[in-house]
Protein backbone atom coordinates (compact mmCIF):
# COMPACT_ATOMS: atom_id res chain seq x y z
CA UNK A 1 0.00 0.00 0.00
CA UNK A 2 1.01 3.44 -0.97
CA UNK A 3 1.68 5.65 1.96
CA UNK A 4 0.76 9.68 1.34
CA UNK A 5 2.79 11.68 3.34
CA UNK A 6 1.68 14.88 1.34
CA UNK A 7 -1.22 13.30 -0.45
CA UNK A 8 0.75 14.30 -4.31
CA UNK A 9 1.71 11.31 -4.70
CA UNK A 10 -0.44 9.61 -7.86
CA UNK A 11 -1.20 5.98 -7.08
CA UNK A 12 -2.70 4.46 -10.90
CA UNK A 13 -2.73 0.24 -11.03
CA UNK A 14 -0.57 -1.20 -14.37
CA UNK A 15 -3.29 -2.25 -16.04
CA UNK A 16 -3.68 0.16 -19.50
CA UNK A 17 -6.92 1.61 -18.74
CA UNK A 18 -7.25 5.55 -17.93
CA UNK A 19 -8.33 6.96 -14.95
CA UNK A 20 -12.15 7.95 -14.60
CA UNK A 21 -11.97 10.03 -11.85
CA UNK A 22 -8.62 12.71 -10.93
CA UNK A 23 -8.63 14.42 -7.93
CA UNK A 24 -5.76 17.15 -8.18
CA UNK A 25 -4.59 18.48 -5.27
CA UNK A 26 -8.01 18.72 -3.81
CA UNK A 27 -8.56 21.67 -0.43
CA UNK A 28 -11.44 22.82 1.19
CA UNK A 29 -12.23 24.92 4.28
CA UNK A 30 -14.64 25.80 5.74
CA UNK A 31 -14.04 29.15 7.77
CA UNK A 32 -10.32 28.07 9.56
CA UNK A 33 -11.48 24.30 9.62
CA UNK A 34 -9.61 22.38 6.51
CA UNK A 35 -12.25 19.27 5.62
CA UNK A 36 -9.97 18.04 2.98
CA UNK A 37 -6.29 18.86 2.69
CA UNK A 38 -4.14 18.39 -0.93
CA UNK A 39 -5.83 15.16 -1.63
CA UNK A 40 -4.78 13.72 -4.89
CA UNK A 41 -5.46 10.27 -6.13
CA UNK A 42 -6.92 8.52 -9.76
CA UNK A 43 -9.81 6.08 -10.33
CA UNK A 44 -9.61 4.08 -12.89
CA UNK A 45 -12.68 2.87 -15.95
CA UNK A 46 -13.91 -0.19 -15.03
CA UNK A 47 -12.99 0.30 -10.72
CA UNK A 48 -15.37 -0.37 -8.08
CA UNK A 49 -13.65 1.92 -5.71
CA UNK A 50 -13.90 2.18 -2.11
CA UNK A 51 -13.29 5.55 -0.07
CA UNK A 52 -13.82 4.82 3.39
CA UNK A 53 -12.90 6.81 6.51
CA UNK A 54 -14.20 7.99 10.25
CA UNK A 55 -17.27 9.76 10.67
CA UNK A 56 -15.93 13.47 9.55
CA UNK A 57 -13.02 12.40 7.41
CA UNK A 58 -14.31 14.08 4.71
CA UNK A 59 -15.41 11.64 2.84
CA UNK A 60 -18.67 13.59 1.80
CA UNK A 61 -17.09 16.77 1.18
CA UNK A 62 -15.32 14.96 -1.36
CA UNK A 63 -18.40 13.61 -3.15
CA UNK A 64 -20.32 16.78 -3.16
CA UNK A 65 -17.38 18.45 -4.96
CA UNK A 66 -17.11 15.56 -7.47
CA UNK A 67 -20.87 16.16 -7.79
CA UNK A 68 -20.86 19.84 -8.07
CA UNK A 69 -22.55 20.97 -5.20
CA UNK A 70 -20.13 22.91 -3.50
CA UNK A 71 -17.16 24.49 -4.91
CA UNK A 72 -13.25 23.33 -3.77
CA UNK A 73 -11.14 25.83 -1.78
CA UNK A 74 -8.73 25.24 -4.05
CA UNK A 75 -7.56 22.18 -6.86
CA UNK A 76 -9.61 20.66 -9.22
CA UNK A 77 -11.67 17.01 -9.76
CA UNK A 78 -12.12 15.43 -13.13
CA UNK A 79 -14.61 12.92 -14.29
CA UNK A 80 -14.37 11.69 -17.72
CA UNK A 81 -11.82 14.21 -18.70
CA UNK A 82 -14.26 17.51 -17.50
CA UNK A 83 -13.36 19.41 -14.85
CA UNK A 84 -15.93 20.37 -11.71
CA UNK A 85 -14.60 23.92 -12.61
CA UNK A 86 -14.36 24.46 -16.20
CA UNK A 87 -16.81 21.92 -17.29
CA UNK A 88 -19.43 21.25 -14.73
CA UNK A 89 -22.73 20.46 -16.74
CA UNK A 90 -20.80 17.96 -19.02
CA UNK A 91 -19.13 15.96 -15.67
CA UNK A 92 -22.70 16.29 -14.08
CA UNK A 93 -24.71 14.39 -17.43
CA UNK A 94 -21.84 11.45 -16.85
CA UNK A 95 -22.37 10.89 -13.51
CA UNK A 96 -25.03 9.07 -11.34
CA UNK A 97 -25.20 9.90 -7.53
CA UNK A 98 -26.79 8.12 -5.09
CA UNK A 99 -26.56 10.29 -1.64
CA UNK A 100 -26.84 9.30 2.08
CA UNK A 101 -30.08 10.67 2.29
CA UNK A 102 -31.68 10.99 -1.08
CA UNK A 103 -34.07 14.01 -1.34
CA UNK A 104 -36.94 12.94 -3.14
CA UNK A 105 -40.29 14.95 -4.23
CA UNK A 106 -42.46 12.93 -1.90
CA UNK A 107 -45.64 14.00 -3.38
CA UNK A 108 -44.73 12.40 -6.96
CA UNK A 109 -44.94 8.95 -7.18
CA UNK A 110 -41.57 6.75 -8.56
CA UNK A 111 -43.19 7.03 -12.25
CA UNK A 112 -43.64 10.79 -12.55
CA UNK A 113 -40.10 11.22 -10.48
CA UNK A 114 -38.21 9.40 -12.76
CA UNK A 115 -40.43 10.82 -16.25
CA UNK A 116 -39.03 14.32 -14.53
CA UNK A 117 -35.47 13.23 -14.12
CA UNK A 118 -35.21 11.67 -17.71
CA UNK A 119 -36.53 15.25 -18.93
CA UNK A 120 -33.96 16.40 -17.30
CA UNK A 121 -31.53 14.71 -18.71
CA UNK A 122 -33.44 15.14 -22.24
CA UNK A 123 -33.85 11.15 -22.71
CA UNK A 124 -35.88 10.15 -25.98
CA UNK A 125 -39.19 10.03 -24.29
CA UNK A 126 -40.31 6.32 -25.72
CA UNK A 127 -37.04 4.71 -24.91
CA UNK A 128 -37.16 6.37 -21.40
CA UNK A 129 -40.64 5.14 -20.74
CA UNK A 130 -39.45 1.57 -21.43
CA UNK A 131 -36.44 1.89 -19.32
CA UNK A 132 -38.21 3.09 -16.20
CA UNK A 133 -40.54 0.18 -16.75
CA UNK A 134 -37.32 -2.27 -16.82
CA UNK A 135 -35.87 -1.15 -13.93
CA UNK A 136 -39.08 -0.47 -11.74
CA UNK A 137 -39.33 -4.47 -12.45
CA UNK A 138 -35.38 -4.70 -11.56
CA UNK A 139 -36.07 -3.11 -8.23
CA UNK A 140 -38.90 -4.95 -7.62
CA UNK A 141 -41.52 -1.61 -7.26
CA UNK A 142 -43.40 -1.85 -10.18
CA UNK A 143 -46.61 -2.60 -7.66
CA UNK A 144 -45.54 0.86 -5.55
CA UNK A 145 -44.96 2.82 -9.35
CA UNK A 146 -48.10 5.12 -8.94
CA UNK A 147 -47.91 5.59 -4.67
CA UNK A 148 -46.98 8.48 -3.93
CA UNK A 149 -42.76 8.43 -2.81
CA UNK A 150 -43.71 10.11 0.70
CA UNK A 151 -45.62 6.91 1.19
CA UNK A 152 -43.27 4.30 0.53
CA UNK A 153 -41.22 2.58 2.59
CA UNK A 154 -37.26 3.88 3.26
CA UNK A 155 -35.75 0.85 1.67
CA UNK A 156 -38.71 1.84 -1.40
CA UNK A 157 -37.22 5.07 -1.23
CA UNK A 158 -34.12 4.36 -1.95
CA UNK A 159 -34.73 2.00 -4.87
CA UNK A 160 -36.29 5.06 -6.47
CA UNK A 161 -32.55 7.24 -5.76
CA UNK A 162 -30.90 4.21 -7.78
CA UNK A 163 -33.17 4.02 -10.66
CA UNK A 164 -33.12 7.58 -10.69
CA UNK A 165 -29.03 7.66 -11.00
CA UNK A 166 -29.06 4.72 -13.39
CA UNK A 167 -31.82 6.06 -15.47
CA UNK A 168 -29.43 8.03 -18.25
CA UNK A 169 -26.34 4.72 -18.42
CA UNK A 170 -23.98 7.33 -17.02
CA UNK A 171 -19.84 6.27 -16.87
CA UNK A 172 -19.79 7.00 -13.47
CA UNK A 173 -22.03 6.19 -10.38
CA UNK A 174 -21.08 7.94 -6.96
CA UNK A 175 -22.42 6.03 -4.18
CA UNK A 176 -22.57 7.55 -0.61
CA UNK A 177 -23.80 4.50 1.76
CA UNK A 178 -25.96 2.94 -1.27
CA UNK A 179 -27.66 0.49 0.85
CA UNK A 180 -29.10 2.16 3.28
CA UNK A 181 -33.04 0.56 4.39
CA UNK A 182 -32.81 -2.09 1.91
CA UNK A 183 -33.15 -5.77 2.44
CA UNK A 184 -30.49 -8.42 1.87
CA UNK A 185 -32.41 -10.19 -1.55
CA UNK A 186 -31.83 -6.53 -3.17
CA UNK A 187 -28.04 -5.74 -1.89
CA UNK A 188 -27.47 -9.17 -3.62
CA UNK A 189 -28.62 -7.77 -6.83
CA UNK A 190 -27.02 -4.82 -6.35
CA UNK A 191 -23.74 -6.03 -6.09
CA UNK A 192 -24.53 -8.17 -9.52
CA UNK A 193 -25.11 -5.20 -11.04
CA UNK A 194 -22.33 -3.05 -9.82
CA UNK A 195 -20.20 -6.22 -10.80
CA UNK A 196 -21.97 -5.89 -14.61
CA UNK A 197 -21.53 -2.68 -14.72
CA UNK A 198 -17.68 -2.27 -13.92
CA UNK A 199 -17.73 -5.49 -16.55
CA UNK A 200 -18.62 -3.43 -19.18
CA UNK A 201 -16.27 -0.14 -18.38
CA UNK A 202 -18.30 1.67 -15.95
CA UNK A 203 -16.93 3.07 -12.97
CA UNK A 204 -18.31 3.06 -9.07
CA UNK A 205 -17.09 5.28 -6.59
CA UNK A 206 -18.27 3.76 -3.19
CA UNK A 207 -18.14 5.58 0.02
CA UNK A 208 -19.31 3.36 3.09
CA UNK A 209 -19.14 2.34 6.46
CA UNK A 210 -19.89 -0.73 5.62
CA UNK A 211 -15.96 -2.19 5.68
CA UNK A 212 -17.74 -5.84 5.05
CA UNK A 213 -19.49 -4.88 1.79
CA UNK A 214 -16.29 -2.93 0.61
CA UNK A 215 -14.39 -5.31 1.36
CA UNK A 216 -16.10 -8.06 -0.50
CA UNK A 217 -17.21 -5.33 -3.83
CA UNK A 218 -13.71 -3.11 -4.13
CA UNK A 219 -11.04 -3.16 -6.59
CA UNK A 220 -8.82 -0.52 -4.55
CA UNK A 221 -9.73 1.27 -1.65
CA UNK A 222 -8.58 5.03 -0.74
CA UNK A 223 -8.09 6.03 3.18
CA UNK A 224 -9.11 9.38 4.48
CA UNK A 225 -8.54 10.74 8.10
CA UNK A 226 -9.33 13.96 9.35
CA UNK A 227 -9.23 15.05 5.60
CA UNK A 228 -5.63 13.87 4.77
CA UNK A 229 -5.25 10.98 2.27
CA UNK A 230 -3.47 8.21 4.29
CA UNK A 231 -2.70 5.68 1.61
CA UNK A 232 -4.09 4.35 -1.59
CA UNK A 233 -4.25 0.20 -2.53
CA UNK A 234 -5.80 -3.40 -3.26
CA UNK A 235 -7.78 -4.47 0.00
CA UNK A 236 -5.60 -7.01 0.19
CA UNK A 237 -2.34 -4.85 0.16
CA UNK A 238 -3.79 -2.90 3.04
CA UNK A 239 -4.73 -5.95 5.49
CA UNK A 240 -0.91 -7.06 4.20
CA UNK A 241 1.00 -3.65 5.36
CA UNK A 242 -0.47 -3.70 8.79
CA UNK A 243 -0.97 -7.69 8.86
CA UNK A 244 -4.67 -7.78 10.09
CA UNK A 245 -7.18 -10.87 8.86
CA UNK A 246 -9.97 -8.28 7.93
CA UNK A 247 -10.02 -4.99 6.27
CA UNK A 248 -11.92 -3.81 9.46
CA UNK A 249 -9.15 -5.01 11.69
CA UNK A 250 -6.71 -2.78 9.43
CA UNK A 251 -8.53 0.18 9.64
CA UNK A 252 -9.54 0.29 13.14
CA UNK A 253 -5.22 -0.35 13.97
CA UNK A 254 -5.04 3.11 11.40
CA UNK A 255 -7.54 4.75 12.79
CA UNK A 256 -5.92 4.00 16.57
CA UNK A 257 -2.55 4.65 14.91
CA UNK A 258 -3.44 8.22 13.60
CA UNK A 259 -5.37 9.09 16.93
CA UNK A 260 -8.57 11.10 17.97
CA UNK A 261 -11.34 12.46 15.81
CA UNK A 262 -11.82 14.54 12.88
CA UNK A 263 -12.01 17.85 11.99
CA UNK A 264 -13.60 16.83 8.22
CA UNK A 265 -17.23 16.54 7.21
Amino acid sequence: MERHVNSTVNCLPPNGAGPSIEFRSLVKDYGEKRALNNVTFSVMRGEIFGYVGSNGAGKTTTIKIMTGLIRPSYGDAVVCGHSILQEPLQLKSKVGYIPESGALFEKLTPREYLTSISRLYKLPPAETTQSIEQWLEYFALAGQADLRIGLLSKGNKQKVCWISALLHNPEVLILDEPLNGLDVEVISRIKELMSYLVSIGKTIFYSSHLIDVVEKVCTRIAILHQGALLGVGTVDEVRSYLNSGTLEQALLRIWQGQGGGSDGR
